[in-house]
This record gives C-alpha cells, structure tokens and sequence, in this order.
C-alpha cells in the first residue's frame, strides 16, 4: 500500500497528519509518498486550500486531519 500526502512546507497540519501517519504504518511495509505542492504548480488549484490531502493507492481518504479508524481499516485490509 502507498500513501501520498499532499503538503506544504511550515504547515502544521501537514506535519501532524505525516507524524500521525508514520506512527500509525511503522512496520507495516507501507509507502509513505510527501508531495510538496510548492514543486508542483500543477496540483496547487485542486489541493492547495484543503491540505494536507491524504491518498492511499490513489484515492482520496482524507483532507484536513488524519481519520484514524479509516486509516486503520485500510491497513486492516491491505494485510
């Protein structure tokens, strides 16, 4: 499984949900992807004013902050 995370550098939010994340898929053989809207221009009009976006294996799971239980059955699923 892969998780991208959609950020901005200095956002607070954004290091919350990494740091949550990180915690959450430790030894779980999991991808964590950061994409840096800042490098890219092209995502900034579909993701800027909601970040962090967190996507697993390409959809959407969350914006905002980190939904532990639906982070959980996720990884309850991919095992």
């Amino acid at each position: 499984m892969e998780f991208t995370i959609y950020s901005r550098p200095g956002c607070h939010l954004c290091e919350d949900m990494i740091a949550a994340l990180e915690t959450m898929t430790e030894g779980r053989g999991v991808t964590l992807r950061i994409v840096d809207l800042d490098q890219r221009p092209d995502l900034i009009a579909s993701h800027a004013l909601r970040i962090p976006v967190l996507e697993a294996d390409g959809e959407e799971v969350c914006s905002g902050h980190l939904i532990p239980d639906r982070i959980a059955r996720l990884l309850d699923g991919a095992r």
